[in-house]
């Protein structure tokens, strides 16, 4: 479900109002605009960044309320003014219902799910109908509902059957706690957990004390960051030390998680070792490169344990060389795997293709960037 026409159209006066005003404050983007119209037609590199200056320094929304540079009725400074409860961050757009599409916090301590309405084009359009899906977005309330910016960053990821129950009892847990959230201002109370029958005291029995397998799978994952983070500090670079920390997250969600059997040095070994053999690492005409069974020595293995490693973790979650979700940003431009698009049934280098498709691919989280934009900005 999707705002109306004229609820859209306000909605884009006002946010392009609110950003043209910031740009001329902070001088983010050479690309100016005044309306809503000069608005869409601004790269959505530079809508995203002049987006993220905005919410960076939340204060600006009151400058502008107060100021009012584009002479916006009083009623409508409102809307503006209530953007600074803006939702930034990760979500998994996680089902489509009928009043709305759900969207699912990520990486939260506590999960909640909102209820979220388009602008022009409907979330499935936009995301397609295979959920869940992880996006990057900015939820912003409208007239007492919750929409968004019309700028989402996908990312090109399917979840296997593990992390889609994971979601699945997140969600649970999220509607127990808030029911599904259609408006933001103030944070939502917890619902009160429900009366249960008194019944009669039994006999006590036995509790363990023991952690449980999920915090015993933190911890170490905690300790396999430090060791990896300083491995990456030492040899590699900063870049490596981000993918090695997500993909012992990912090992750690696992349920049961692998980590929880095996050493801690063949764990931080076979991580490094699968982000380098992923992005070829082993390559001497890569900077930085390092032989693998190098990786397995200053973690103090043997070159076949940490070769055993990197095959299970390869085999566990279906991880190829040039895998887009293991790639290295600083690799992403080079990286065919990241390109190729189907395009009215033919596989294709979205590179080599119109703008406008580009665009269309960027704004539905196929590709990171709009490989024409770039190339203009450049020229």
């Amino acid at each position: 479900m999707n705002l109306s026409v004229e609820e859209a159209k306000l909605f884009y006066d006002l946010y392009a109002a609110l950003l043209a005003f910031v740009n001329r404050k902070l001088a983010v983007s050479p690309e100016q605009f005044t309306n809503a119209e000069e608005y869409s037609a601004t790269s959505p590199e530079a809508r995203v960044a002049i987006r993220d200056a905005l919410f960076a320094q939340r204060e600006l929304i009151d400058e502008f309320v107060r100021d009012n540079p584009a002479n916006v009725k009083a009623e409508d400074l409102e809307i503006v003014r209530s953007w600074k409860h803006a939702q930034v961050g990760s979500f998994y757009v996680f089902r489509y219902l009928k009043n709305y599409t759900v969207f699912l916090t990520s990486g939260a301590p506590q999960p909640k799910a909102y209820g979220v309405l388009g602008l022009v084009d409907s979330f499935e359009d936009l995301v397609g109908p295979h959920l869940p899906r992880m996006i990057t977005a900015v939820l912003l309330p409208f007239q007492g509902r919750i929409t968004y910016d019309g700028l989402l960053t996908g990312y090109n990821i399917m979840f296997g059957g593990g992390i889609k129950r994971r979601l699945n009892e997140e969600y649970k847990d999220a509607k127990a706690a808030f029911g599904i959230i259609t408006s933001l201002g103030a944070e939502p109370p917890a619902a009160e957990p429900a009366k249960k029958a008194e019944r009669k005291p039994r006999k006590e029995k036995a509790t363990s004390t023991a952690p449980s397998a999920a915090v015993q799978a933190k911890a170490i994952a905690q300790t396999l960051n430090e060791m990896t983070d300083d491995f990456c500090r030492e040899h590699l670079n900063d870049d490596y030390a981000e993918l090695c920390r997500e993909l012992t997250a990912t090992l750690a969600r696992k349920r049961p998680s692998p980590l929880l059997r095996g050493r801690l040095a063949t764990w931080a070994s076979g991580i490094v070792r699968t982000i380098g053999w992923v992005n070829f690492l082993h390559d001497p005409s890569q900077t930085p490169h390092m032989k693998l069974y190098a990786i397995d020595e200053a973690f103090g293995i043997s070159e076949s344990t940490g070769a055993a490693k990197l095959g299970e973790i390869r085999k566990m979650l279906k991880i190829y060389q040039l895998d887009p979700r293991w790639t290295l940003t600083s690799r992403m431009d080079d990286n065919p795997m990241v390109w190729m698009l189907s395009v009215n049934g033919f596989i294709v280098d979205i590179r080599t293709q119109p703008r406008e498709l580009q665009v269309e691919a960027f704004q539905k989280g196929l590709i990171p960037y709009i490989p024409a934009a770039r190339q203009e900005h450049s020229s």
